[in-house]
């Protein structure tokens, strides 16, 4: 996810009119099926009043989209060509809505950011859904087996009927939702199937090491953990904070409640492995750590700047180190350079990702809506670490062999070790 700063824009479409050149080619080919006595002067009547009226709608048709914009005359008649096309020539029947959603996210695409798109009333519903950390559903991970084609249940998370259902098994594959064979379907849609209503359930067809089982789960309000705590020993703690969430604010609250109460004296803030997400979430995050000053500041192509700033009045009086990665993007680099510009704590790891521009969403009016890359960002010293990172103040690599081989995580090692020496144990 990337960090959004949501606005409330509404967008007015107009309604193009007019056939341009699809209704004259409709109307020459009938008249050549048709004919078996018309003559050639006959014929090139028509063609020249056909033409006429072509030209005619071409003037109409620049009246009602104009000039300024791309979709001109020549535009809007060709796109009624190759809507003519699809239909006589595609070997089936296309629904027009996908092709009008393929049309809006095809022009967005095309400003070449991959962070710039279109969604439809459903997609930003669930994107909605995502950001506040909640949604209806059964309350497990699912990831699709490429290889397998089927989805399978990776993980459960807490308070969903998925991880109280004893025949359920973390692995087993998701065969059929309701009856319907979801074989070579997309993740999304495998979801969309499963999700639901509060309250309601959903049947599902699974299969693993003690064959095929169905089961009925119960959709409930499910909140995403996004915030991990955990006692490393000599009075150092860690919160792990796996994406900026609109729910993580009050998550990251009561975790740095609970150490403060349990006497912590030194924290590791890991944002390995964290993509972004929320910008205010991150500033209301960095409000409890920073001194009074600015946590970051944005500006478009115009240079209109924005502030957001920390009032300092919950600055944090522990030793401090950060975890990051090539992994940690987005907002986890607002939170990192701004701990690293006033010195508030030690960077540990690896060069962040550098994703240094911010996306706004704005609704269009009828449930759809853009996001858009608006403005790009800076870090308190004036920085802009787009496709550059923010280096480690210690650079310690991950030893992956030891990893994989027991669980041993040498960059948790070393910062666990760098502040026992800070507080003097």
């Amino acid at each position: 996810m990337e960090e959004n700063i949501v606005t409330e824009n509404t967008v007015e479409t107009k309604k193009k009119k007019g056939k341009g050149v699809k209704g004259f080619f409709k109307g020459l080919l009938i008249f050549v099926l048709g004919s078996t006595t018309g003559t050639l002067i006959t014929l090139l009547i028509v063609l020249i009043a056909g033409l006429l009226m072509y030209s005619f709608n071409q003037q109409k048709m620049s009246q009602i989209v104009g000039t300024n914009g791309f979709i001109d005359a020549e535009a809007a008649t060709k796109l009624d060509i190759l809507e003519d096309m699809i239909e006589y020539y595609y070997y089936e029947d296309v629904d027009r809505e996908d092709l009008k959603n393929g049309l809006y996210q095809g022009l967005m695409t095309s400003v070449g950011d991959p962070y710039t798109c279109y969604y439809t009333p459903e997609e930003l519903k669930d994107m909605n859904a995502d950001w506040n950390g909640n949604y209806e559903g059964v309350g497990a991970y699912i990831k699709l087996d490429t290889e397998v084609g089927y989805p399978m249940m990776e993980s459960f998370i807490e308070g969903g009927s998925a991880g109280e259902c004893e025949e359920l098994t973390a692995g087993d594959y998701i065969i059929e939702v309701e009856g319907e064979d979801v074989y070579g379907q997309t993740l999304n849609e495998v979801v969309s199937k499963i999700k639901g209503p509060e309250g309601t359930f959903v049947n599902i067809t699974m299969e693993g090491a003690n064959g095929r089982y169905k089961i009925d789960l119960e959709r409930r309000k499910i909140e995403t953990p996004t915030v991990k705590v955990n006692d490393e020993g000599d009075n150092i703690w860690k919160i792990q904070v796996t994406e900026f969430d609109n729910i993580t604010i009050s998550q990251f609250d009561d975790a740095l409640k609970q150490i403060k109460e349990a006497g912590a004296e030194g924290l590791i803030i890991d944002l390995r492995g964290n993509p972004g997400g929320n910008l205010n979430a991150v500033v209301d995050m960095c409000n409890n750590i920073l001194p009074e000053g600015v946590i970051v500041y944005t500006e478009d192509k115009n240079g209109k700047r924005v502030d957001y700033t920390s009032d300092g009045k919950n600055e944090l009086q522990i030793p401090l180190v950060l975890l990051v990665d090539g992994g940690s993007a987005s907002a986890s680099e607002i939170m990192a350079g701004a701990i690293k510009d006033y010195k508030k704590g030690t960077l540990i790891g690896t060069t962040t990702f550098g994703k240094g521009i911010v996306q706004s969403v704005l609704p269009l009016g009828d449930g759809s809506a853009i996001k858009i890359t608006t403005s790009k960002y800076y870090t308190p010293n004036g920085n802009n670490i787009h496709k550059i990172g923010i280096e480690p103040d210690i650079e310690v690599k991950l030893d992956a062999e030891k990893y994989l081989e027991d669980g041993t995580d040498s960059q948790l090692e070393y910062a666990v070790d760098y502040l026992k020496k800070e507080i003097g144990k």
